[in-house]
């Protein structure tokens, strides 16, 4: 895609959360929303006009890189937004605490993510000038 679409699309998801951010420093529990694929689409829609199916397709295709290039090993660090790091965590012995048996935990692979400064502010209502 074009950079163009791409600058409308990072504005389209920023303006997204914006709209759907909670006023107060205080979290609710009733004021609660899960963003979904879905969601995101239909954001992409309204700010850049794609059809809600090249809308969908673009949600999609972004994903998938992100998806692909985690599973591979690689880091992804999104502007603004954080980043995702894998982490190996080697075998353990673990505890269970209802019974307290020890049980083996087998080495695996784990997604870390790191949220960057600009959004650790944004969520603390704070404002912030991007660099």
């Amino acid at each position: 895609m074009s950079q163009n679409v791409s600058e409308k699309a990072a504005s389209a998801v920023e303006e997204f959360s914006r709209e759907n951010a909670i006023s107060s420093n205080a979290p609710s529990p009733q004021a609660h929303h899960t963003v979904t694929r879905a969601d995101l689409a239909d954001a992409v829609h309204r700010r850049i006009g794609l059809s809600r199916a090249e809308s969908g397709e673009f949600v999609e295709a972004m994903l998938s890189e992100v998806f692909d290039a985690i599973v591979s090993g690689d880091d992804v660090k999104l502007s603004s937004f954080g980043s995702f790091h894998i982490r190996a965590k080697g075998e353990r012995v673990g505890r269970n605490p209802k019974t307290g048996a020890s049980a083996p935990i087998t080495a695996r692979r784990v997604v870390m993510f790191k949220a960057s400064n600009v959004l650790r502010a944004r969520i603390n209502g704070q404002r912030v000038t991007e660099e």
